[in-house]
């Protein structure tokens, strides 16, 4: 792939000579002589690398001056330093300053290229991995104010440090996954790697080789070394995701892997030494799948060292604002644009709503609302905006644009409709506790109570 390079040096037969190199390379380049020239170019159009010398004669800065001044404008660009009278202090005080590299002159074709290639290589992999945190939301910790997270909080933060096997079970879409890069992040482990196994989506034949790795010609003849998870996640955690999608028999060489950190390669004889922490997550009752035999049992009690139960959205919807609106920034950071404003009104709907696809059905939603709510983005969403889904449930009062049902009755009949579609919004909003209802819209209990009965409010049920 071509790339666009910028050269930074006083010397113009030094520029054509690296220009020459790179350009035969398929890259294309651009040159400055000095650091305003420098400056200049990287704001008219940001390079994917910059190739710079030390010493700029005649230049307001030196090439250290202009690589602080990258660094602050264009972090993520590299920079490869060079020169002809440079010392090991000056190598290492360019490196501390943010240079990927530091070459001396004369250079070698080969030694260039190799550089720049490792340079812009390193530069998309720190992309790719900030992409991949905004991707994945995580922000090293839970969100949430309910007791159920907190709780979860600060069992997390007791089993991180230890190295203790964790079982994390919960339905679909809870934030499982999320517990369990929490937990890799607050351990000792956390500077090794994190490496997830999806069981579900691995065929049960290919089990064993992604787990454990294959032998020189144990896919044929010439067929190479395979290293599996186990060796991937040495030093580090290994998320081994619905575990309970795993064969029996591939269950049962698990738990001798878990008891002597030791396995072999599908094909090899030579036993291979790990060091590994093994978190386990299920969205399924694996009691329930040890009796039907479907799971073992051995391994369930060595993954079940310390259990962690992840609620439903619903069982813990005051949570859903700051859930939502993590998402937005979220969302909006991901797209480049501005976050939207959620209303309280579209906040109420969100919390009157079930969510039986949980904390990644909610998240989904919030990325619709980024891209198809109407509207300004300066302008916040209302409840009337939300998915077709959420708004079908979603009490009048909330989806009300304008007054002009309202507007059309006597006072009384206004007043009386009001309150019930109020009321019964604030009750869906907190799954029928009378007690928070209460406390939220500035009522006594008793007094709600009376209210509700005389609205023809039923709290026994949930009234959709």
């Amino acid at each position: 792939m071509a790339h666009d390079i910028l050269i930074v040096d006083d010397e113009a037969d030094i520029r054509v000579l690296i220009a020459g190199i790179l350009e035969d390379e398929g890259h294309s380049t651009r040159e400055a002589a000095n650091a305003d020239e420098a400056l200049e170019r990287i704001r008219a159009r940001r390079p994917s690398l910059v190739i710079q010398d030390i010493w700029l004669q005649g230049s307001r800065l030196d090439g250290l001056g202009v690589l602080d001044e990258i660094k602050r404008e264009h972090p993520d660009v590299p920079v490869v330093m060079i020169s002809g009278h440079g010392t090991i202090e000056t190598a290492v005080q360019a490196i501390k300053q943010g240079a990927y590299d530091f070459i001396e002159k004369p250079f070698k074709a080969d030694r260039l290229l190799l550089v720049v290639d490792r340079a812009i290589e390193s530069a998309r992999l720190k992309r790719e991995n900030r992409e991949l945190r905004v991707r994945s939301g995580s922000t090293g910790d839970l969100v949430g104010v309910s007791p159920a997270i907190a709780q979860i909080r600060q069992t997390i933060e007791r089993v991180a440090p230890t190295n203790s096997r964790v079982l994390i079970t919960g339905p679909a879409g809870s934030g499982k996954e999320v517990a369990a890069r929490m937990i890799h992040a607050h351990s000792r482990r956390a500077e090794g790697p994190f490496v997830v196994v999806n069981c579900a989506a691995m065929h049960p034949d290919r089990m064993e080789i992604e787990l454990f790795g294959t032998e020189h010609g144990a896919d044929g003849p010439s067929s190479p070394r395979k290293i599996g998870t186990f060796e991937q996640a040495h030093g580090g955690t290994l998320l081994l995701d619905e575990v309970a999608d795993m064969p029996l028999e591939t269950q049962g060489k698990i738990v001798r892997v878990l008891q002597d950190q030791t396995f072999e390669r599908v094909g090899g004889g030579k036993r291979v030494e790990v060091d590994v922490r093994v978190i386990a997550t299920t969205n399924r009752d694996l009691p329930s799948e040890m009796v039907a035999g479907h799971f073992r049992e051995d391994l369930f009690y060595r993954l079940n060292v310390v259990p962690i139960r992840m609620p439903a959205l619903r069982d813990g919807k005051e949570d859903i604002p700051l859930l939502a609106r993590q998402f937005m920034q979220l969302a909006a950071q991901l797209a480049g644009v501005p976050p939207r404003p959620l209303g309280e009104d579209a906040l109420a709907a969100l919390q009157a709503y079930d969510w039986p696809g949980n904390v990644r059905q909610l998240r989904n939603a919030i990325d619709w609302l980024l891209i198809m709510a109407p509207g300004d983005w300066r302008e916040p969403v209302r409840a009337d905006m939300l998915p077709s889904e959420i708004g079908a449930i979603t009490p009048t009062v909330l989806r009300w644009e304008k007054s002009s049902e309202i507007m059309t009755l006597p006072l009384r009949e206004a007043r009386e409709l009001f309150e019930r579609e109020y009321l019964l919004a604030q009750v869906n909003r907190f799954a029928g506790n009378i007690s928070r209802t209460a406390a939220f819209v500035g009522m006594e209990r008793s007094a709600l109570h009376r209210k509700l009965k005389l609205l023809g409010i039923n709290t026994d049920e949930k009234v959709r």
